[in-house]
């Protein structure tokens, strides 16, 4: 039988029991050490790690109230609150053994024991710590990856008085649990909100899901959101959550709730209400405990005007509305943005600082910007791959193209290869307000294609 990798520490004052317990654990654990004296315990533990100690419950003479046990397992739970404890006690005391599990203990052994019990309490409880180690190990790296998360979307930039009123408003939301509809164009930064409503909230440390509504099919919408049992359809091989039960005490973000069709959004407005979810394939109802908090470009308004969207799936949505402003009407923050661009850019490719003359400022802030922050965005980025100059020029945002050809729909029939290639391509990167990995996409191009493109045409 192969030994278990793991190490372990007896003790007791019975120099018999140890060696006779030693002796037959040294068959299947790895690493086994003994120890008569308990006042030995601080310096082990500082100086050793382990994955089980068994602590007997009774040192001195003739000693039988199990509170030297107490002691010794509390300061062990004090050095290391996440050591794992088997009192050990040679009196039958079972009331004394639970009231040790009570106080901290993972469970307990009886003096004298049979090998096969010890080993199958050392087997059980080692088993019973990996998967505590495990849990603590996935909620660490949770912890971590909200936090990568958090600062990946941690910036909020804007001293337009509209992005202030923004601003204020998020302030007072966040600390309620109202569900928040958030309304504006493509590009101007919804889920930047929605993730700073939810790190100034209560539920700050647990999780925030993102879903985007409109790259869900119909055919997905209630396996991906509610979940499903194993068999419930063709491709069900295991059972699994949805997102609403993956959100549970956190927050989930439903972007581009306009998309969705009037039945699906009849299957959502009843999850709302009874704030409960049901997995394909069962009749099983699972609470759930959510804040919502969704997005939309689309003018829900007039869509429950035109009986396009549920009137009382909007008045469950929008407790509080907030409305973001377009780019185009906040001109005085594109400086502070453009900045923050820049130094993640540079910083990002590892080049010198780069900056803006007071003309190529000038420039970028008459521009109207139809793909709002986004596409500032990304030609901030562009433009710090491309210029071989630190100062940057208009033409490294190639704003003149975009804005004379914004409205040019035709290609003349008498431009050849080469002018066709780069008027599509100029026209696609306008379409997806300069996002290259889009624009690539529909090219049909590679990312470093379409930038060889780039600077080929000098666009």
């Amino acid at each position: 039988m192969e030994k278990l990798e793991a190490r372990i520490l007896i003790v007791d004052d019975d120099q018999d029991v140890l060696l006779a317990a030693k002796l037959f654990l040294k068959q299947h654990i790895s690493i086994v050490h003994t120890e008569t004296n308990p006042e030995n315990i601080p310096d082990l533990l500082r100086n050793e790690s382990y994955d089980l100690i068994l602590l007997d419950m009774n040192f001195s003479p003739d000693a039988t109230s199990g509170k030297e046990g107490f002691h010794w397992m509390n300061k062990i739970l004090e050095i290391d609150p996440t050591s794992v404890v088997i009192l050990i006690t040679g009196y039958g005391d079972i009331e004394l053994a639970v009231q040790g599990i009570k106080e901290g203990a993972t469970n307990f052994l009886l003096k004298p024991w049979e090998n096969k019990k010890l080993l199958a309490t050392i087997t059980t409880t080692l088993q019973l710590r990996q998967s505590k180690v495990e849990l603590e190990d996935l909620r660490t790296k949770q912890k971590v990856l909200i936090a990568d998360s958090d600062q990946a979307y941690s910036n909020l930039i804007g001293q337009a008085p509209s992005m202030q009123k923004v601003l204020n408003t998020v302030q007072k939301v966040a600390i309620t649990d109202a569900n928040v509809l958030i309304l504006g164009e493509n590009g101007t930064g919804k889920e930047l909100i929605a993730r700073a409503i939810h790190r100034a909230s209560n539920r700050k440390d647990e999780v925030f899901i993102s879903v985007d509504l409109g790259a869900i099919s119909e055919s997905l919408f209630e396996s991906e959101l509610f979940g499903f049992k194993k068999g419930a359809f063709t491709d069900a091989k295991e059972d699994r959550a949805g997102r609403f039960e993956a959100a549970n005490k956190g927050t989930i973000f439903l972007d581009e709730i306009g998309n969705l069709s009037f039945a699906l959004q009849s299957k959502l407005l009843s999850v709302l209400q009874n704030r409960k979810v049901v997995r394909l394939g069962t009749n099983k109802e699972i609470p759930i405990d959510v804040r919502l908090i969704c997005a939309t470009n689309m003018p829900l308004y007039q869509m429950v005007n035109e009986s396009k969207f549920r009137q009382d799936l909007l008045y469950r949505i929008n407790t509080v509305e907030i409305q973001i402003p377009p780019l185009r009407e906040r001109v005085e923050d594109i400086t502070l943005l453009v900045d923050h661009f820049l130094n993640d850019y540079c910083k990002k490719y590892k080049m010198p600082q780069k900056r803006l003359n007071q003309s190529t400022l000038t420039r970028l802030e008459k521009h109207t910007w139809p793909g709002n922050i986004r596409e500032l965005q990304h030609a901030v980025e562009r433009a710090v791959i491309m210029s071989e100059s630190n100062m940057l020029e208009p033409h490294d945002f190639f704003i003149s193209q975009m804005d004379e050809n914004r409205n040019t729909d035709t290609i003349p029939s008498n431009m050849n290869l080469e002018e066709t290639e780069k008027m599509l391509i100029r026209k696609v990167i306008d379409k997806h307000g300069g996002n290259i990995s889009k624009a690539a996409k529909e090219l049909g191009l590679t990312r470093a294609s379409l930038y060889r493109r780039i600077e080929k045409y000098g666009l």
